[in-house]
């Protein structure tokens, strides 16, 4: 029987099993912390008390009958879906099982082109064929934003053999999509649709932001609950409704590709922020949506800024808009995304989630306040009477979809050879580079690289921004098909 969102069994059960002090002759090996007293004695004792490995009475991620299970399900019931699955690898693992929940080798999928590079992985793993749609773009933010209603219709009416809808909600600076729209032309075609929710976790909280996935009816959705509900790094979520869908086949591709000895410091953390979100989310939200709010009005005030908002809605692709995403157009001021990202870090302490070429964004979330937000305008005010020397409109490469010459898979298998970067125009690429973050593939396996391609690589490389993904770190070189 499901318990109230006030109860917490896997936390509870935790908290009781450090309290019997059991003499542990199982992993891990620190053994409650006394293998390794410098971490113990930095971050606790308690934590590494209870890092501990699955037994009975904390029951067993694989095949969860007991504690494990009874905090899923108040998972799904708070997230208003069917069932729920804790995720100890981050949401990436939960993407890659959505995908290879719909798709077997050669099955076609719709997928929007800024998707995280975890589709990409999912693609590789499943043999899943992609069909790109092309993401609406806000020229003078230089971002994407969300896909058209017509461009899934016309995608769909293009491969009616689809196995399933690929939908981000919402994008790194907050924009959704018309979510309920496509759900319900997919399913007219008995299309699934699965949803990449990372950014997304709070939606279900608070009724002044964009709706959540499952109250829309998605088949599946994969929610980041660390990255804005508040439980601890890599510990996320795979949400799913009966249907289309098999809960099975979910379980069996999950126990694939999930760790056997999932950490229970994450899980109970999920447990935690769930029961904190389903109890004082509407209390939490209205607070952070009132201090975003009035950050961003007031960097409204300073000269050369530009942090926008709800009123992008309506244009763009862009259906709705998640206030928590601060993002400042910082190009009025003469500097890139990249370089105000930078100061901020190095000259005032201030960590902001990424910078790009005309951007910064601050994630706003249930543990943030008003003096953090004040510290962060203050900075940008000053940022912009030292650094600022007047709108600069940089040179900005756009990138269109690329030329898919193999799927995902294929290329990841195939023959490769290592070429200098700059020597790759025409060539395929054998795997992905990419800025992190966001975690946005400029190039998959399988696609043919371009010229735009290779200078967008090195106008990034030459702000400084962090590349990821190559087997080259300092990508001068890079992995193409052939012998």
């Amino acid at each position: 029987m499901i318990k109230n969102q006030n109860a917490t069994p896997l936390f509870d059960a935790l908290k009781e099993y450090q309290q019997r002090n059991v003499i542990p002759f199982d992993v891990p090996g620190h053994k409650h912390g006394k293998g390794l007293p410098e971490l113990s004695n930095y971050i606790g004792e308690k934590v590494l008390q209870v890092d501990v490995n699955s037994m009975k009475c904390l029951d067993n991620i694989s095949n969860p009958v007991g504690v494990i299970k009874e905090s899923q399900e108040l998972m799904a019931k708070a997230y208003c879906a069917d069932h729920a699955f804790f995720l100890v690898n981050g949401t990436s693992s939960g993407v890659q099982a959505m995908i290879m929940s719909v798709c077997s080798p050669g099955d076609k999928i719709i997928i929007p082109r800024n998707a995280h590079k975890s589709a990409i992985n999912g693609l590789i793993l499943s043999g899943g064929i992609p069909v790109y749609v092309q993401p609406q773009t806000n020229d003078e933010l230089g971002i994407a934003m969300g896909v058209s209603v017509e461009s899934i219709e016309e995608a769909i009416e293009e491969n009616p053999d689809v196995k399933a809808v690929f939908i981000i909600n919402p994008t790194y600076y907050g924009a959704t999509s018309n979510l309920k729209r496509i759900i319900e032309i997919s399913h007219e075609k008995n299309i699934a649709v699965i949803v990449d929710e990372a950014h997304g976790a709070h939606f279900r909280f608070h009724e002044e932001l964009p709706v959540a996935a499952m109250e829309l009816g998605a088949d599946m959705s994969a929610v980041s609950i660390h990255k804005t509900g508040g439980s601890l790094t890599q510990s996320s979520a795979l949400l799913l409704n009966d249907g289309i869908i098999d809960k099975n086949r979910v379980k069996t591709i999950l126990n694939l590709t999930q760790t056997t000895s999932a950490s229970y410091l994450l899980m109970s953390s999920l447990d935690v922020a769930r029961k904190m979100l389903a109890t004082q989310g509407e209390e939490v939200f209205t607070r952070v949506l009132e201090i975003s709010r009035k950050a961003r009005d007031e960097i409204n005030e300073i000269e050369g800024l530009y942090a926008f908002g709800n009123e992008l809605i309506g244009q763009d692709g862009v259906y709705n808009f998640d206030e928590t995403k601060l993002g400042v157009c910082v190009k009025g001021i003469g500097m890139t995304g990249f370089e105000v990202y930078d100061v901020l870090r190095d000259e005032y302490n201030i960590q902001v989630e990424l910078g790009d070429v005309y951007n910064i964004l601050a994630i706003i979330s249930v543990g943030d306040d008003s003096f953090s937000l004040d510290k962060l305008v203050d900075a940008l005010k000053e940022i912009s009477f030292k650094h600022g020397k007047g709108r600069v409109d940089f040179d900005k490469v756009v990138l269109h979809n690329p030329q898919i010459v193999v799927s995902p898979r294929d290329a990841f298998y195939a023959r490769k050879k290592i070429i200098k970067l700059e020597d790759s125009e025409g060539e395929v690429s054998g795997e992905s580079i990419m800025a992190y973050p966001p975690g946005i593939p400029i190039i998959t396996p399988g696609e043919r690289i371009s010229s735009e391609i290779i200078e967008y690589i090195k106008f990034i490389k030459n702000q400084h921004g962090m590349m990821t993904d190559t087997e080259d770190p300092y990508v001068e070189n890079i992995k193409v098909l052939g012998i």
